[in-house]
């Protein structure tokens, strides 16, 4: 049975213990509302570490005045019973007080990276997510966490965080999990009505199209996102936020594309706002 832990100091205690035990730690962080995709990360850090802690926990931090924090959809219960499901050891849930006791004085932050794709739309979103990873990392201090490639911006961010500031553990990237019509698991597609679920998958197919025309040759970032734009466009309700071709690492635009390009997008069905990508990649 997994063991619930919501105090920092118990947490740590137990995972000192583990530690003395020569146990290698894998950590899954998460906000709930656990999915496929949360378990296939849990599935790894379980095979690949001799006991895998997932945090629950949603970050304040991260939500701007109009997001929908208060309403972010909570089931720790269901959550634990699929997080054990998928290989889980500990889950971590800790209160917002427990996480931040006092107003928070001191942030992490990567700059640069965070200002384009979900960034212009979300200020102060990657700031709130460096933030709470950082402590997160340091209270659980993990060999190894993992972070899906769905959020293609943050997982660039996190890789740099750790970098930049020495951290001692290595970030895993673990591919998206899709429904069977294409549409990207995420904890806000229970927000789609049954009609915006359906035209939701015009984001698989339209990453699809480009990968298509770029695998024909067209190498001209302008050409493969007004190919897009023009099918989603086409969908009723889908608002289009943006949707971007950039250097996989340093995030920043690509007018041409010379060997392997980051291809992200995110698009609106009424209040819920999807986010999907895929790499353009020369021979593939």
């Amino acid at each position: 049975m997994v063991k619930l832990i919501t105090a920092i100091a118990d947490l740590r205690q137990t995972l000192a213990g583990a530690r003395a035990a020569g146990k290698s730690i894998g950590f899954v962080p998460t906000m709930g509302c656990l999915h496929e995709g949360h378990q296939s990360l849990i599935r790894q850090a379980s095979l690949e570490n001799d006991l895998a802690v997932v945090s629950i926990f949603v970050n304040p931090l991260q939500f701007g005045p109009e997001e929908d924090y208060a309403t972010y959809p909570r089931d720790l219960d269901r959550d634990c019973q699929l997080a054990v499901a998928a290989g889980a050891g500990i889950v971590f849930a800790p209160a917002a007080a427990e996480m931040y006791p006092q107003a928070a004085l001191a942030y992490a932050a990567v700059e640069l990276l965070g200002d384009g794709l979900c960034g212009k739309s979300r200020p102060g979103h990657f700031r709130g997510v460096c933030t709470v990873v950082s402590k997160l990392l340091h209270i659980v201090q993990p060999e190894r966490a993992y972070f899906g490639e769905k959020d293609a911006q943050q997982l660039a961010i996190i890789r740099r965080l750790v970098l930049d500031l020495n951290m001692p553990v290595l970030i895993v990237a673990v591919p998206i999990q899709r429904e069977p019509d294409g549409l990207a698991m995420s904890s806000r597609n229970r927000y789609l009505a049954a009609d915006e679920r359906k035209r939701a998958v015009v984001l698989y197919r339209a990453l699809q199209e480009a990968q298509r025309v770029f695998a024909a040759g067209e190498r001209e970032s302008r050409m493969l996102k007004e190919r897009m734009a023009a099918m989603i466009t086409a969908v009723p309700g889908a608002a289009i936020d943006y949707i971007e071709i950039a250097e996989p690492q340093t995030l920043q635009p690509l007018e041409n594309i010379q060997d392997t390009a980051l291809l992200a997008l995110a698009v609106r069905f009424g209040k819920t706002r999807l986010i999907d990508n895929c790499l353009l990649t020369e021979g593939k």
